[in-house]
């Protein structure tokens, strides 16, 4: 592993980061099997760890915990908190008083007493960023954090971020982590040229599309059952299949699985530091270690911007984040008061 700088932080990072979501109730149930693949992937050299509270709730960092007992020192750590963790409308968020919270559990389970990167899982236009960056602050200070950073965020929150710590002389977001795969292409835009303006690193997400990248998904044959209670509905989404049979002759032309085309694309942008993958089997782990060292040449990348111009989204993953604009009809439509006034 070639390993690189995380932003601006002074941390160095594995290209490959590994995703701990599919470890716990939601994929792999086998604690024994994922504290196995985990010890693979750090023997591998792959020294970026990257989980959730909300993954498998709590489980996944349970198993992390278990998997780094005496390697901790050895493993660049992160986890994130937002999403909800119990009814109680205050389990989740990103104020202070639930963030200070969900990082002490957090430690709790993955027995450690500091996290190297600590992220809010996604924006809260409830919540004033000020607020929400002065208890990072503070966590920072207390030696339970060493870096900040956000994930999912619009460009625009994210420059708001870092005028809002600047004014307040705030501990500011290190890192980025937005979807990113060549089916889903619409940081290029904004959110990567913003975090390389800022310094911040780039962790991507879903680099393989869901797994729509990896070949194993085609038109015409059934969906995954595996993943078909997540909500992962762009799996059979017509648009993105088409693409898919358009990158996979390409593949195999360069000699490659699909799922190294992809991941070798996701860690060739500038503005990206690392690509999670989020095994659930050995299997799954073995075939994209296999192509850690894959590079692609120009012609291969002009010919998959050819099939998915930069910049463009084929459909949007069910995962990604929808500001209030867009979620909020009242916020969309005037009243039909307001129409008939006009």
């Amino acid at each position: 592993m070639k390993y690189r700088p995380l932003g601006r932080t002074g941390i160095k990072v594995s290209p490959y980061c590994l995703g701990a979501m599919n470890f716990g109730a939601i994929a792999n149930t086998d604690h024994e099997d994922s504290v196995r693949i985990i010890h693979k992937a750090l023997g591998a050299g792959i020294n970026f760890v990257d989980t959730a509270d909300a993954y498998s709730h709590g489980e996944s960092e349970e198993i992390v915990g278990r998997a780094l007992k005496g390697r901790r020192d050895n493993v660049v750590l992160a986890t994130k908190a937002h999403l909800p963790m119990g009814d109680d409308p205050n389990q989740q968020g990103n104020s202070r008083r639930w963030l200070v919270r969900a990082l002490e559990d957090s430690l709790r389970r993955l027995g450690t007493d500091h996290v190297d990167l600590f992220q809010i899982h996604r924006p809260a236009p409830d919540t004033d960023v000020e607020e929400t960056l002065s208890a990072l602050t503070d966590l920072m200070r207390a030696g339970k954090v060493r870096a900040i950073g956000s994930s999912t965020f619009p460009a625009s929150d994210i420059v708001e971020a870092q005028w809002v710590a600047e004014r307040r002389g705030l501990e500011r977001f290190r890192t980025e982590q937005p979807p990113y795969s060549i089916l889903d292409r619409g940081i290029e835009r904004e959110v990567l040229p913003v975090c390389e303006r800022y310094g911040m690193g780039a962790l991507v997400y879903s680099p393989l599309a869901g797994g729509l990248l990896t070949g194993r998904y085609r038109k015409g044959r059934p969906a995954d059952t595996h993943r078909a209670g997540y909500g992962f509905a762009f799996m059979s989404d017509e648009r993105r299949l088409d693409a898919v049979e358009r990158l996979i002759p390409l593949a195999e032309e360069a000699g490659m699985p699909p799922a190294h085309l992809a991941m070798a694309f996701a860690i060739a942008h500038p503005g990206v530091t690392s690509a999670i993958i989020g095994p659930r089997t050995m299997e799954h782990l073995d075939d994209l270690l296999a192509g850690a060292g894959t590079t692609l040449t120009e012609d291969i990348l002009d010919r998959i911007d050819a099939i998915v111009p930069p910049g463009t989204d084929v459909s949007a993953l069910d995962m990604t984040y929808d500001p209030p604009a867009i979620q909020q009809t009242a916020l969309r439509r005037r009243t039909s008061g307001e129409r008939s006034a006009a």
